[in-house]
């Protein structure tokens, strides 16, 4: 299964995005800040444009089973799950049904239906990725931290 992020708002504290998976519109996104390539500020950044491998975890943080992005430079930690602002993630992938200025909306339900697909495909042994593109009309707002 292949999952796309294309990163389509930057703001000074959130970027917003679409997702979809084999190539069907799925979700709006929400992330922190896109920053230029090897700018971090902790729980502040959105993670590095790329293609992650995804697994089903179980996370000590939400006690239960989580998609977790794998091999992120500078990342540690990153999984998608519902939220609905910024101040709702620390560098991970926030999902909703609506997207409202600087915010998604209805995250729980978009959360539940993309973790159903995410694991039908993983227990029929599919492997799954994420391509997080920021787009060319996307410039960093942020050079420096």
């Amino acid at each position: 299964m292949k999952l796309q992020l294309e990163r389509a708002q930057c703001g000074r504290n959130f970027t917003i995005g679409s997702l979809s998976i084999d190539g069907a519109w799925e979700c709006w996104t929400l992330e922190d800040q896109l920053r230029a390539p090897g700018v971090k500020v902790p729980a502040q950044t959105c993670i590095p444009a790329g293609v992650y491998d995804v697994r089903l975890t179980w996370s000590n943080r939400f006690q239960r089973v989580l998609p977790l992005l794998l091999n992120v430079p500078m990342f540690e930690g990153i999984r998608i799950h519902p939220g609905n602002t910024a101040a709702d993630t620390e560098g991970c992938i926030l999902v909703g049904l609506d997207r409202h200025g600087q915010s998604v909306a209805r995250s729980r339900a978009a959360f539940d239906l993309l973790f159903n697909k995410l694991a039908d495909a993983d227990r029929r042994g599919e492997g799954i990725t994420i391509t997080v593109d920021n787009g060319e009309q996307l410039p960093p707002l942020d050079t420096k931290p």
